[in-house]
């Protein structure tokens, strides 16, 4: 990782995720040098943190919203959408 990085709490979820996606993909191609793969690793592990504990709030802010429309604190999950192209007529 020659340039600075962002800080990973300043990073979005997109950013984060395409960051991260970039590390798997240059730490499995084994080009990198011993130390450029620890430090690529390490900020892999940082964005993962951030991004699951990002995941996890949402999943509770939704929770809440759940909670307040019908009085259930449970998630259900929801019904695929219908992607057919067919008119019922």
């Amino acid at each position: 990782m020659a340039q600075e990085a962002k800080p990973v709490a300043e990073l979005t979820y997109k950013e984060a995720s395409t960051e991260l996606e970039q590390i798997i993909r240059a730490l499995e191609s084994g080009d990198m040098e011993l130390e450029a793969s620890l430090e690529s690793y390490t900020r892999g592990v940082e964005l993962l943190k951030s991004l699951r504990e990002r995941l996890t709030t949402a999943e509770q802010k939704v929770s809440v919203l759940l909670a307040d429309v019908d009085g259930s604190t449970q998630l259900v999950p929801g019904e695929p959408a219908d992607t057919t192209d067919a008119l019922n007529l």
